[in-house]
């Protein structure tokens, strides 16, 4: 998974009484992003999470206050089912149990299909565009399929010794921890760190993609779309350990043609290993960016953390005319936004296509191509 902000959600203000543990009756509306459906009651919004669009349910409310706007639930019964609802095949997932992962009561297939959904809705509604979405599975599961077994890095909480000790995961926006024998989604291998035959040096607490098809399959899909070509030079903005850089020097046929941004020192440090003879940068980079020349580049690859690149970076990538960007995105809604910013300074959106990097939960994995409009 591309590398998270490390924030917990916000603490919100109690307006009124609570209303945690009322339950009522709701016919389930649309998907939102974040691994929940929307349903209404007595007007106001509730977020719902095993639930499916079209499903008529009984919800237990887990926050919400009588002045919030909108309320947080579970459905807790199922009156009637949508005919893409499946029995979770992880004992753990369900209301008040483990909270990471938010679809393993849809059928495979059909998670592609909400994600799809979570997608465009985003697009359309922060970027003002209609694009159509397929969300694409990704080879790396076990069983083939089932989407399980794909993680290749899990950590797991401890109970404390009073109870034992033994592995626990969270509950969903909660500290509130749940015995577990092991995760289902826990690959039966660690990762390789190998890509296209080539192997990286990582850090054995580094950033490395969790499922172990998405390192080539976004490789494939960054040099697909950016198409580079000899003798071009290269930036590659949150760079981590050189991944996409590497084949990117490759591709250019000179890796003194490529710079490499990455906040993390370490990775930052293993990706001159991994890309010898490139430039490699350390620090926010948006801070690194400002103390350079703005100096024209042929390409670019942004792959931000969950919240975006966000304007000050866009603006000084577009400040460097490339001929194409590469925007590698984990988060549709951070996608979105600076989509809408390129735009603002004349990049548009080319192709998009996503993947299923996070089968169970509501994750989704973008790769997308910005180029300048004609004019």
């Amino acid at each position: 998974m591309t590398r998270s902000s490390g924030r917990r959600p916000r603490t919100r203000t109690a307006r009124g009484a609570s209303r945690v543990g009322e339950r009522f009756e709701v016919e389930v509306g649309p998907v939102g992003h974040g691994g929940f459906c929307v349903a209404r009651h007595e007007g106001r919004a509730v977020f719902v999470r095993h639930a499916l669009p079209g499903e008529r349910v009984v919800v237990a409310v887990t926050e919400g206050t009588e002045g919030d706007r909108f309320w947080r639930a579970d459905a807790v019964e199922v009156l009637e089912p949508s005919e893409h609802r499946v029995e979770p095949p992880c004992p753990y997932a369900g209301p008040d149990a483990c909270g990471g992962c938010d679809l393993q009561h849809v059928a495979v297939p059909h998670q592609r299909e909400l994600k799809a959904t979570v997608v465009a809705e985003q697009l359309r509604r922060l970027a003002g565009l209609d694009v159509e979405v397929v969300v694409e599975p990704v080879p790396g599961d076990t069983p083939v399929g089932s989407g399980l077994g794909w993680r290749t890095r899990q950590r797991y909480a401890r109970l404390p010794a009073a109870q034992g000790g033994g592995p626990a995961m969270r509950k969903h926006r909660s500290h509130d921890l749940v015995p577990v024998d092991q995760c289902l989604l826990e690959a039966p291998d660690p990762s390789p760190h190998v890509v296209r035959g080539m192997s990286f040096a990582v850090a054995a607490d580094g950033f490395w993609q969790v499922h172990p098809g998405a390192p080539e399959v976004l490789v494939d899909a960054v040099l697909a779309v950016l198409e580079p070509r000899a003798g071009e030079s290269v930036l590659d903005l949150y760079a981590g350990v050189g991944l996409f850089a590497r084949f990117l020097a490759e591709a250019v046929g000179d890796p003194g043609l490529v710079t490499m941004v990455e906040g993390d020192r370490t990775a930052s440090a293993y990706s001159l290993d991994n890309v010898a003879g490139a430039t490699a940068l350390a620090g926010d980079v948006g801070t690194v960016l400002s103390g350079l020349p703005t100096t024209p580049v042929d390409l670019v690859v942004l792959d931000p953390p969950r919240e975006g690149a966000k304007r000050a970076v866009v603006e000084q990538v577009v400040g460097r005319a490339p001929r194409a960007v590469a925007y590698v995105a984990c988060d549709p809604a951070a996608l979105a936004r600076d989509v809408a910013i390129f735009a603002e300074h004349g990049y548009g959106l080319v192709s998009l296509r996503a993947f299923d990097l996070f089968p169970m939960t509501h994750h989704v994995e973008c790769v997308a191509l910005l180029t300048p409009r004609a004019g």
